[in-house]
């Protein structure tokens, strides 16, 4: 992973107000590695974690290329994906800017459940074409499906032409493909406001 994923938020320059953080919402069943993707973007660093029963929340400085002189700020919610509360994803997605569905790629026997709630959240209203960036966790492992079958057991072509997505392998332990992932979902998250903006000039 490159450098200045640990730069902590009091480091937020004053050119660059907190409230331009893009707001990210990490969501998936639970045991995904959710937790972990976050802290990973956090800290750097693997750091041991327990079942998340509310949230966890956490501002990081994402690199974005360029010999990391490009950043952008992005206030992480990394939401418990336990049945229970799934219900709740949609009180954070509001509003988000993109979303990163997490899904554990050695088990293969829940993909059908991760595309169901991958699909009725990205379907609700206030989401309809929020960039997703799925991360196909545990690539390291031997047991790990091909991107093509996680591709195609959660549907991700179905999602819709308004829903731009990106697959990603990665190991979130290690932290292999996130940097990559999250440089993705800023570009996804760039185009569709410079879309947006374009769209709202011919209104006009």
């Amino acid at each position: 992973m490159g450098n200045g994923l640990s730069e902590r938020p009091a480091l937020l320059p004053s050119c660059l107000p907190s409230f331009q953080a893009l707001h990210i919402v990490i969501l998936g069943l639970d045991c995904a590695g959710k937790t972990t993707v976050l802290y990973r973007l956090r800290f750097n660093e693997f750091v041991n974690t327990v079942p998340t029963k509310g949230f966890n929340t956490e501002k990081v400085r994402v690199p974005l290329g360029g010999g990391g002189r490009s950043a952008a700020w992005c206030h992480f919610w990394d939401v418990g994906g336990q049945e229970k509360l799934r219900p709740l994803w949609r009180s954070y997605t509001r509003r988000a800017d993109g979303l990163v569905f997490v899904v554990d790629s050695v088990d293969a026997e829940r993909m059908e459940e991760a595309k169901t709630e991958l699909h009725k959240i990205t379907r609700l209203h206030d989401n309809l074409g929020v960039p997703v960036l799925v991360v196909a966790n545990k690539q390291d492992l031997r047991a790990a499906l091909p991107l093509h079958q996680v591709e195609r057991l959660l549907a991700l072509g179905e999602l819709g032409t308004h829903t731009p997505w990106h697959l990603q392998p990665a190991c979130a332990i290690i932290g292999d493909g996130l940097l990559e992932g999250m440089q993705r979902l800023h570009a996804m998250i760039m185009k569709r406001r410079k879309t947006r903006r374009q769209q709202k000039k011919r209104k006009r």
